[in-house]
C-alpha cells in the first residue's frame, strides 16, 4: 500500500519466495515452449492457467489463451453448447486470476474479450460485479467493466445513475462512483433525456447531493473532485464562443512595409509592420474547435478574396483542432496611405461546421468589422539601424504615456457583435448558483481551517469573475483570490507549485482586465525615431515571479514582450500571440527545447532572448516523441541531411533545437547562460539559421 514502509523479510518468507520463483520459472519455460510450438492441448492450457494464478499480469499468457479459444472455435463452430463451455472456462480462469489480483488489467481485458463473443450471461456478470463491488466499492477496474457490461445489456443510464446514488449513500468516499456519476450525467444531459432536459434543475440537485458529502467529511477528496466537475458544468457554455479577435472589432489597423510609423499614426496598439506584406487575422475561441475554413468564416474586403484564405490551427502538436486559428491577409495592392481606409468584415456562425472537441456546434452569428489603412511616409533604415542590437536593460525602456488617439487593446466579450441571445436566463442561474456556493464556503471556512475549502473558494470566486467578465471586463475578487493562493502556498507547501501557477494566472487576469492596470506595464524602447523595435509598445511583465502565463485572449495585440526574471517552465498558449516580433524569456526556469515548442508557430518573431535558463542542465524530454531521432519524428519538417549534418557535430544532441529554430527567421538570439550553449552548439546554430545576425550579443556578419 502507498505510504507503508517496507519491512525486511523473515528467513521463512525468503525461502517461500525463492520456491515460488523457481516454480514460476519452470512454468514459464513450459508455457513459452507451448506458445512457440502453437500447442493448445488441455495439458498446455493447464500450464497457462497455473501461470496466471501466480502472475495475472502476464499479457502474453492471456493472448495465448485467446489464440487457443479461436482455434477451438474453428473446430466447434457447429456446436453452440461446446463454444459456450469453452468461454465459461475462460471466465472461470479470469475469476481465479482476479482473486489473486483484483486490479489486474490483463484479467479484466480478457474478461471483456470473452463477453464480446456473445455466448455468456450478462445477468450473471452484473450479479458478480455486485459481489465484487461490495468487497471493494471503489475499484475503478470493476466500474469500468460495469460500464462495458451495462452497455451490452442496453441498461438505461437512469438506472445506472440510481445505482451510483446508492453506492455514494453507502460510502461518500467512493471516488469511482462519483466519477461514474459524472460520465452518466454528461451523457444524459447531452441527449436531453426526459427528466434531464433542464441543466439548471439537474445540477441544483447534484449540488445538494455533494454538499452532504463535503460537509460530512471535508477532508475526504472524493466529493471535492465531483464538486469541481459540477462547477465546471455550471460555468462553461456547451457551444463554443468567440471571445477575442485580432484585429479587434471596430479597430483601425495601420500597416507598414517598414517598422517606423509616422507620429500621427492612430495608435501604436493598432500598428503592424510586416516584411512579408501580410497581416494575421486571429480568431480566439473559449475552447478548442475544428472546421474553421473559408466556408464557415466569411471575410469580405475589397482587396482580398475569401476563397483565397487558408485557416491554420495554432496547435504545437499539429492537431486539426485548436482554440486559436489564424489566416494571413495580404496588404492591399495599392500603395498604402493613411488617409485611405479599406473596410474588412468577418462573419461566422452563419453556417454549421465549426465544432468543439465535445461535439457542440458554434451557433452564435458573430460579426467583426475593422478598417485597414497604411503608413503614408515610408522611411529607410540605415545599415547601422537595421543591424542594431536590441538590449533589454531597464534604462532602455521608458514608461508609455497614453495619447488621445490610443485605442484600448483590452477588448471585452461584449465588443464583439453577436446577433443572437446568449441565454440571459442561464447566465442569471449561473450567477445565483455561484453566489450561493460562495456563501456556503465562507460559512464552512469560518468554522474550520480546511485547505481544500480555501482552494474551492478561490475557484468559486474565479468562476464568479469569469461569469461577470462576459458583461463587464473586470476582476472583482482578484485580490481575495490572490490572498487565498498565498495562504495555501504556506499552508500546503507540498503543492506550492500548483498554487503558484494559479496565482500567476489570476494575477495576469487582473493586469489585463483594465486599461489602467495594463498601461502600468507598457513601455517604449529608447527614442522612437532610431529604435529597431520602431514605435511598438513593449509589454513588460518581468520580475513578477510568474510560474505560468495566460490571458492570451487579451494579449493578441502585443508585438514586444518582456517575460524575463520570472519562474516560467512552460510557454503553453504563447502561440496565440501571432504579432510577437521581440520576446525576452531570460532568467526563467525553462528546462529544455521542448518547453519552447509554441515558438515554432510565431512566424513574425525576429528577436529572442532565452539566456540564463536551464536548457541542457536536465535530461532531454523525449516523452512526446516516438523515438529519439529527428528522422522518425512525427512533426512536419523538411529534413536536409547535408544542411543539418555538419562535420563532426553529433546532430542527435541538437535535433530538438533544430525543430524549434528551423522554421523561424530570427535575426537576434541570445542563449548564453544555458548549459547547452557551448561553442560547438553555437557554430551549429549559425549554419542552419542563415537570417541570424546577432548571437549572444555578438555581430555575426
Amino acid at each position: 500500500m502507498h505510504g507503508r514502509p517496507r519491512k525486511a523479510p523473515k528467513p521463512e518468507e525468503e525461502e517461500a519466495s525463492a520456491s515460488k520463483a523457481q516454480k514460476l520459472r519452470l512454468l514459464q519455460s513450459q508455457f513459452l515452449s507451448n506458445h512457440h510450438d502453437r500447442i493448445y492441448t488441455k495439458e498446455a492450457l493447464e500450464v497457462s492457467t497455473k501461470l496466471l494464478e501466480i502472475n495475472p499480469e502476464s499479457y502474453t499468457v492471456w493472448n495465448y489463451r485467446k489464440l487457443a479459444v479461436q482455434q477451438k472455435f474453428a473446430e466447434l463452430e457447429s456446436d453452440p453448447e461446446a463454444v459456450k463451455s469453452v468461454l465459461d472456462e475462460e471466465l472461470r480462469v479470469v475469476e481465479s486470476a482476479l482473486k489473486q489480483n483484483f486490479k489486474s488489467y490483463g484479467a479484466w481485458h480478457h474478461r471483456k474479450w470473452v463477453l464480446s463473443k456473445g455466448h455468456s450471461s450478462l445477468d450473471h456478470e452484473v450479479r458478480l460485479l455486485g459481489k465484487l463491488q461490495k468487497a471493494d466499492s471503489r475499484n475503478f477496474h470493476a466500474w469500468n467493466y460495469r460500464r462495458f457490461v451495462t452497455a451490452l445489456m442496453n441498461r438505461s443510464e437512469e438506472d445506472e445513475l440510481n445505482y451510483t446514488t446508492d453506492m455514494i449513500n453507502n460510502n461518500f468516499s467512493n471516488y469511482s462512483a462519483w466519477h461514474n456519476r459524472s460520465v452518466l450525467l454528461s451523457n444524459l444531459l447531452e441527449k436531453k433525456v426526459q427528466g434531464f432536459f433542464l441543466k439548471e434543475t439537474v445540477l441544483n440537485d447534484e449540488y445538494e447531493l455533494v454538499h452532504q458529502a463535503l460537509f460530512t467529511d471535508p477532508d475526504d477528496q472524493s466529493g471535492w473532485f465531483y464538486y469541481l466537475w459540477l462547477l465546471d458544468q455550471t460555468v462553461k457554455t456547451d457551444s463554443p464562443l468567440l471571445v477575442s479577435t485580432r484585429p479587434a472589432n471596430g479597430s483601425n489597423v495601420i500597416l507598414s512595409r517598414d517598422r517606423h510609423f509616422n507620429e500621427l499614426s492612430l495608435s501604436p496598439f493598432n500598428s503592424f509592420h510586416s516584411d512579408s506584406e501580410t497581416f494575421p487575422l486571429i480568431l480566439y475561441f473559449n475552447q478548442a474547435v475544428e472546421g474553421v475554413n473559408s466556408t464557415t468564416v466569411n471575410v469580405k474586403s475589397s482587396f482580398y478574396a475569401n476563397d483565397d484564405l487558408i485557416w491554420i490551427p495554432l496547435s504545437p502538436n499539429n492537431s486539426n483542432i485548436a482554440q486559436v486559428w489564424v489566416s494571413h491577409l495580404k496588404f492591399p495592392d495599392k500603395k498604402l496611405h493613411q488617409l485611405e481606409a479599406f473596410p474588412v468584415e468577418v462573419s461566422l456562425g452563419h453556417s454549421q461546421g465549426i465544432i468543439s472537441s465535445s461535439g457542440f456546434h458554434f451557433s452564435h452569428h458573430t460579426q467583426i468589422a475593422f478598417k485597414v489603412s497604411g503608413q503614408s511616409v515610408e522611411t529607410e533604415l540605415t545599415g547601422e539601424q537595421a543591424e542594431e542590437l536590441i538590449s533589454w536593460k531597464d534604462e532602455n525602456f521608458h514608461k508609455y504615456e497614453t495619447k488621445p488617439q490610443d485605442s484600448n487593446p483590452v477588448v471585452s466579450f461584449d465588443r464583439l457583435t453577436i446577433n443572437d441571445d446568449l441565454e440571459p436566463t442561464n447566465s442569471k442561474w449561473r450567477q445565483d448558483t455561484i453566489e450561493k456556493e460562495i456563501a456556503l464556503f465562507r460559512e464552512l471556512l469560518s468554522e474550520i481551517n480546511c485547505k481544500i475549502g480555501k482552494l474551492m473558494l478561490a475557484r468559486l470566486l474565479s468562476a464568479r469573475d469569469t461569469v461577470l467578465s462576459q458583461s463587464a471586463n473586470k476582476m472583482v475578487h482578484s485580490e481575495e483570490i490572490l490572498e487565498l493562493y498565498n495562504a495555501l502556498t504556506k499552508l500546503d507547501p507540498s503543492r506550492s507549485y500548483y498554487y503558484k501557477d494559479e496565482y500567476s494566472l489570476v494575477f495576469l487576469q487582473q493586469v489585463t482586465s483594465l486599461w489602467e492596470s495594463l498601461m502600468r506595464h507598457c513601455c517604449h524602447y529608447r527614442e522612437l525615431t532610431s529604435s529597431p523595435i520602431g514605435s511598438s509598445v513593449c509589454l513588460r511583465l518581468n520580475n513578477l515571479s510568474l510560474s505560468r502565463i495566460g490571458s492570451f485572449e487579451k494579449l493578441l495585440w502585443v508585438q514586444v514582450l518582456d517575460l524575463s526574471h520570472n519562474e516560467l517552465q512552460s510557454l503553453e498558449g504563447l502561440e496565440a500571440m501571432q504579432l510577437l516580433s521581440c520576446l525576452n524569456l531570460s532568467y526563467n526556469k525553462l528546462r529544455s527545447f521542448t518547453a519552447l515548442g509554441p515558438l515554432k508557430l510565431l512566424k513574425s518573431l525576429k528577436t529572442l532572448d532565452i539566456s540564463y535558463n536551464e536548457i541542457g542542465s536536465h535530461s532531454i524530454d523525449t516523452t512526446r516523441y516516438l523515438c529519439a531521432s529527428p528522422v522518425s519524428h512525427t512533426e512536419q519538417i523538411d529534413w536536409n541531411v547535408n544542411e543539418i549534418g555538419t562535420g563532426l557535430v553529433n546532430v542527435t544532441n541538437y535535433w530538438e533545437a533544430v525543430l524549434i529554430f528551423k522554421g523561424l527567421n530570427l535575426s537576434q538570439l541570445d542563449m548564453s547562460g544555458n548549459a547547452i550553449a557551448d561553442e560547438q552548439f553555437k557554430s551549429y546554430l549559425v549554419k542552419f539559421m542563415p537570417t541570424l545576425k546577432w548571437l549572444d550579443g555578438k555581430l555575426l556578419h
